[in-house]
């Protein structure tokens, strides 16, 4: 049997530093910081929406300052990499999140994750960053297929699928459990070549 090759090979994420993205919206993408961006993550885990959508549950600061040292931790490993959502400007604190997770460098696959703040939402800001981080995915890190999965039930996440350039494929019946039951949910994908 020929072995294929990796389509990233490993350490290509691990190893220079964790970029920051611009978006057209006024925005950046940026690492989390543990002092200026806990008390946003903290929100977003008291958030209604983002609990339902996301499952995301963050007790305190002190937890919320020990999943931003995760996230980095998991982009050393290359297991995912997550990006802070913030406007331009030095000190500006996370109003959302977006990330890639399932990540699999030799497979050259990925799925996008996001989620906004309640006064950054309706503005396009997740449409832009989502198709930035797609962007850099497919033409700089070399990823070949990314995905992006949300709830039937979350008609706003199926239009930054498509606003964003992700193709409906279909639906996974029954695919992921949230607190109201289990929910099926729409798969909608990327690859190299789309438009």
């Amino acid at each position: 049997m020929v072995p294929i090759d990796p389509v990233v090979p490993a350490g290509r994420l691990a190893t220079p530093p964790h970029p920051e993205l611009s978006l057209p919206t006024g925005h950046l993408l940026r690492p989390w910081h543990p002092d200026r961006d806990a008390q946003a993550l903290l929100a977003a885990g008291q958030d209604p929406a983002i609990q339902r959508w996301n499952l995301l549950g963050v007790d305190s600061l002190a937890d919320a300052r020990r999943r931003i040292q995760r996230m980095h931790q998991r982009r050393q490993t290359e297991q995912a990499v997550i990006w802070a959502i913030a406007r331009t400007g030095a000190d500006s604190p996370a109003i959302g999140l977006i990330g890639w997770r399932e990540l699999d460098l030799a497979g050259g696959s990925a799925e996008i994750v996001y989620w906004l703040l309640p006064e950054a939402r309706g503005g396009g800001v997740a449409v832009a960053a989502v198709r930035r981080l797609s962007q850099w995915a497919l033409d700089e890190l070399g990823l070949h297929r990314l995905v992006l999965c949300h709830s039937t039930a979350n008609p706003a996440s199926c239009r930054v699928a498509a606003k964003a350039g992700y193709a409906l494929e279909g639906t996974m019946r029954s695919a992921l459990l949230h607190a109201d039951g289990w929910h099926d949910q729409h798969l909608h994908a990327r690859i190299t070549g789309d438009a």
